[in-house]
């Protein structure tokens, strides 16, 4: 059956077809050339002429010709536009005329570094080595003597190859071009230490007196050229329209079922995802399917195996990890086909070669429009017709997009942010680079001044890891300060998994950053890795070690926290109808308290269970809305307001303290004593679903429970109120706003505000060390928001509540729907 043939069966078929809310069909796109240059070498054209190559798109040769100028270039084209050429071509041809020239290829990750590796491999006459963590030691001497293109990546240069730089002497003092690619991956904190890594290079290479070219490539994305600027600090010439050639290409939007018209209920996006999948696959299209997690992705390949169970070596899983060996095994499969199908988190978004995918599908919004771009563009690396399919998720941004399936075309893409200028990053790096550089009493750091630069380094100074003298600063530390930077986390600190099976054999599984460790692998964890089910037995924060065992299982766990929020500094408030917006820097204080079993079909909690781990502490920003009192007198006027602490009565002490004495002073569901720990005492129906107080306030609705049991028992009963659900729909869709990742903000509601004014507040916060600029974003986009937010509530079919707006109120309690209405409209006012 051909691809089309499919759509249409899907088109007509009842089950399929009226989940579809956009069905873009984009057309083939012929390719624009130029010729060949005329001064290009012999040697690349005869390999050029191999693979079929007579001239270059137009981006290319533009590419070329600002490059021979002696210019920084930022390519920004689509999958599969030939940007890999475009920037080889005229570093390769410098390389064969200029032997002792060399060039550094950075990619942020190893895998893809080693696919291009393979791609150079091709060039016989230039010597292109990769240097990473998978370097063998013994090679490394004859890597950094010899080769002419040095593969690596941001980490690698950061840890392994700018501290030793005395080594690279050779390397550095010829260094002719630099390439970064992928810059849409340098976001956030990342970026932000990627860019001072990048400060600290120039550093060096102006040691050594040479002037490299910055050249950068990306995904399509809102602010291609001032990233590009911010990254390397200097400017480039943009080359951003692509020439290449695409065949046609379809792309959906599958917005799953609903399955319970009251709630507001939708059949299980991954499930939906998968019927897509099984269908492609039983067709015979090569089909990647993308999960956002580990968990769902090795959840996706455990049903697809059950779905083929003939087909289990031609369907697997790829995500971060895997031992290298695994990576390129998995995606050399893809390359030749023997691999069917492969469920994927965004490891494989970037533009490691897999081959010419038919069918990309997306199960749920990866978070930015350039990541659906990215993973949509992983199916028609040909000519031929290919299909990407986006299916939804409820969560208010997916369902905002079900209902706004233009927001995807409208080339309204997100910004990439950074902050460079962030001082606990830039003091970290800045010591990085006094280690490999003494700083004399002229120098300056990025775009800090001279005096602001010696006030930096006078700090480091004070602290003692620095000596000053009338020359500058010099590095006096036994320290090395790069090993206490990871660029992609807040610890360079790696939790090994170390499995032991049921007859002794022992092996290492894998890693995980130890922040995650503390929800991912703590002690009663399951822990899934390539479709095999793992318990977790001990997590040994001392030795960064986890010990697992194969299990089989039914169910899930997913980690309980208790969170609390303390202002540091406010940066900004500005009064808004109804309420105040603000930002500032907070510090969120967290804490992994215990742990839930989920059925993995019925999605039914289990159990519940306790843990003492240790808290976390970030600094961080957020931005919040205040309400007024005003809003708050008007709502309650209108019978539309329940977001104010309870009022138990005055007599309440008295009434806790006789039904704790009732219940023999213990947790009526886990039995737990209330000596050590005073108990709580819970209305079995909220106080909100009785005319009055003492109603409520019956013997017969009152239990004693312990607060853990209490905290279960609430989310049974609860009644979503108007702040809950503004913060819920917020949440959801500020990543419009932002070029983030769901995951990288956070969100807080509550009666009263932790902070210096004690009114209702919704926060959303960076998850983020020192923020990275987004709750100033939210501060300045607040009115777009607000609107965004509106018209999706108003907009959904649910009665009272539901995952795609303000979130579902507990299995007896309200959503909340109506008071959360009514409180947008306020805030919506112009």
């Amino acid at each position: 059956m051909s691809l089309k043939s499919l759509l249409l069966q899907w088109k007509t078929d009842p089950s399929f077809g009226p989940n579809f809310t956009a069905w873009q069909e984009i057309p083939a796109r012929h390719p624009t050339y130029q010729n060949l240059p005329p001064d290009l070498d012999p040697r690349i054209k005869s390999v050029l002429k191999a693979q079929g190559i007579q001239a270059l798109y137009t981006h290319q040769k533009l590419a070329w010709d600002s490059i021979q100028s002696g210019n920084n270039v930022a390519l920004v084209t689509g999958t599969s536009s030939g940007k890999t050429l475009a920037y080889s071509l005229p570093i390769l041809d410098r390389l064969i005329k200029e032997p002792k020239s060399r060039a550094l290829f950075l990619y942020p990750t190893k895998a893809l570094a080693h696919d291009q590796l393979d791609y150079l491999a091709q060039f016989s006459d230039i010597t292109t080595r990769a240097y990473d963590g998978d370097t063998p030691k013994h090679h490394r001497k004859a890597i950094r003597s010899q080769a002419q293109i040095v593969i690596s990546n941001p980490d690698m240069l950061h840890l392994g190859i700018l501290p030793y730089h005395i080594e690279w002497e050779d390397y550095f003092s010829n260094l002719q071009f630099i390439v970064i690619d992928e810059i849409h991956t340098y976001r956030g904190v990342f970026g932000s230490q990627v860019a001072n890594v990048l400060r600290r290079l120039k550093r060096i290479t102006d040691h050594y007196c040479s002037q490299p070219l910055f050249i950068l490539t990306s995904a399509t994305i809102g602010n291609p050229a001032s990233l590009a600027k911010q990254l390397i600090n200097a400017e480039a010439d943009l080359i951003d329209k692509d020439y290449s050639s695409r065949g046609k290409k379809y792309f959906l939007i599958f917005n799953p079922p609903v399955v319970d018209e009251k709630l507001g209920l939708r059949a299980s996006m991954q499930r939906e995802s998968l019927r897509l999948a099984a269908e492609l696959i039983s067709n015979h299209f090569q089909t990647i399917l993308f999960g956002r997690s580990r968990r769902s992705i090795e959840f996706m390949l455990s049903s697809l195996w059950e779905m083929f169970p003939d087909n289990k070596s031609s369907i697997k899983s790829y995500r971060s990890g895997y031992l290298p060996a695994q990576r390129r095994k998995i995606e050399k499969g893809l390359q030749t086909g023997s691999i069917m199908a492969v469920a994927a988190t965004n490891a494989l978004e970037l533009g490691i070669d897999i081959g010419g995918m038919d069918a990309a599908i997306l199960a749920g919004y990866p978070g930015t429009i350039a990541g659906t771009l990215q993973q949509a563009g992983r199916s028609g690396r040909t000519d031929q017709d290919s299909l990407s399919v986006l299916v939804v998720s409820s969560t208010p941004i997916d369902q905002y997009l079900a209902l706004h399936p233009e927001f995807l075309f409208s080339n309204n893409f997100e910004n990439g942010l950074i902050d460079p200028d962030n001082l606990l990053i830039v003091l970290a790096h800045m010591q990085c680079s006094l280690y490999e550089l003494p700083f004399s009493a002229q120098s300056r750091y990025g775009n800090f001044t001279i005096d602001q630069t010696q006030e930096l380094l006078a700090a480091i100074s004070d602290s003692g890891k620095a000596h000053r003298s009338e020359n500058g600063y010099f590095w006096m530390s036994e320290e090395y300060p790069a090993a206490e930077i990871s660029l992609r986390t807040t610890t360079t600190a790696q939790i090994s998994l170390h499995v032991v099976s049921s007859n002794n054999t022992k092996y290492i599984l894998g890693t995980v950053d130890k922040i995650s460790a503390y929800w991912m692998v703590h002690q009663g964890a399951v822990y899934l890795h390539e479709g095999e089910t793992f318990l977790v037995n001990d997590l040994d924060l001392v030795n960064n070690k986890a010990t697992l065992a194969p299990i089989t299982n039914d169910y899930y766990t997913e980690a309980e926290r208790q969170t609390t929020f303390t202002l540091l500094d406010l940066k900004a408030e500005s009064r808004i109808p109804g309420a105040l917006k603000a930002f500032g820097d907070i510090q969120v204080t967290s804490q992994v308290t215990g742990y839930k079993k989920i059925n993995w079909n019925s999605s039914e909690v289990l159990g519940h269970e306790i843990l003492d781990l240790p808290p976390t502490s970030l600094p961080t920003q957020g931005f919040w809305i205040t309400v007024s009192e005003d809003t708050e007198a008007k709502l309650q006027s209108e019978g539309l307001w329940t977001s104010s602490p309870n009022d138990y009565g005055p007599d309440w002490e008295n009434i806790r303290s006789q039904i704790i004495t009732r219940d023999q002073n213990l947790c009526q569901n886990c039995s737990k004593s209330g000596l050590n720990t005073p108990l709580h005492v819970h209305h079995k129906l909220p106080m909100r679903s009785f005319l009055n107080i003492d109603e409520a306030n019956q013997p017969g609705n009152l239990i004693s429970l312990c607060s853990r049991c209490h905290q279960r028992a609430e989310s049974v009963v609860r009644m979503n109120s108007g702040i809950h659900g503004l913060g819920y729909v917020l949440h959801g869709l500020a990543p419009l706003h932002l070029m983030c990742a769901p995951g990288d903000i956070g969100i807080f509601t509550e009666f009263r505000s932790p902070f210096t004014i004690p009114r209702p507040i919704a926060l959303i916060f960076e998850q983020i060390p020192a923020g990275i600029g987004f709750s100033r974003t939210l501060f300045e986009q607040y009115d777009s928001l607000i609107k965004k937010a509106l018209e999706l509530v108003s907009r959904c079919l649910c009665w009272d509540g539901c995952p795609s707006c303000v979130g579902p109120g507990g299995e007896k309690g309200s959503g909340g729907k109506k008071e959360t209405l009514a409180l947008l409209k306020i805030l919506a006012e112009n």
